[in-house]
């Protein structure tokens, strides 16, 4: 399965086949719906206008889950679509928490425990007694400042043959991850940092756009 949504992020609709159907659940030569993966949402996506419901990824392709009926069959041609207002909220917001668990761990020797990117906010869970709240201000300001200066992110393969993937900006390593990123960090804007507490020995950072 070809995953056009790691090659073009940007692609707004597809023109695919279908290579395989189980049912309700279905597989395309190639697509554009993102699914759930590394704490990012599944997009919100259709085949021919009918609604994607669930997708679930086995042996490197994903198959998606549409209503009884659909009516797909082996070999037909398809238009993938997907709702991109979304889609380029959760990249802007992906790519927002990856940089904060970039600088928070930089700064402070912290385990990430948990993490989830929806569209209205994400948010990074991470394993310490000691308050980040301290930190926040700092944070906020390195965050910012890499926003201003607009730069390019590459993201690429490590690992081809596993789809193994990372993104990477001047100043970092390379990070590993799968997700949907921008192209520069100019398009996410500036941020809201909150700190929570969800629970004993838990810290938390919630991410909101300041412009969604």
């Amino acid at each position: 399965m070809e995953k056009i949504f790691w090659k073009d992020p940007y692609a707004q609709e597809l023109h695919t086949q279908v290579a395989d159907v189980q049912d309700s659940e279905v597989l395309f030569e190639a697509t554009i719906a993102f699914s759930f993966c590394g704490g990012q949402e599944s997009d919100k996506a259709w085949v021919n206008g009918i609604p994607i419901t669930h997708s679930r990824i086995e042996n490197m392709n994903i198959w998606y889950t549409l209503p009884d009926g659909h009516g797909l069959t082996k070999g037909m041609n398809v238009l993938m679509t997907i709702d991109w207002p979304r889609r380029y909220r959760l990249m802007r917001l992906h790519f927002a928490a990856e940089l904060v668990l970039e600088l928070v761990t930089q700064q402070m020797n912290v385990e990430k425990v948990g993490a989830h990117i929806a569209e209205n906010k994400a948010r990074i869970d991470f394993k310490s007694d000691n308050s980040l709240a301290s930190i926040l201000p700092d944070i906020s300001r390195k965050f910012n400042s890499i926003i201003d200066q607009n730069l390019p992110i590459i993201k690429d393969f490590s690992d081809e043959k596993t789809e193994r993937r990372f993104w990477k900006i001047e100043g970092f390593a390379k990070v590993p991850c799968g997700g949907t990123h921008v192209h520069q960090t100019g398009e996410i804007g500036h941020v809201l940092l909150k700190r929570d507490k969800p629970g004993k020995s838990v810290e938390r950072i919630e991410i909101r756009l300041e412009k969604p």
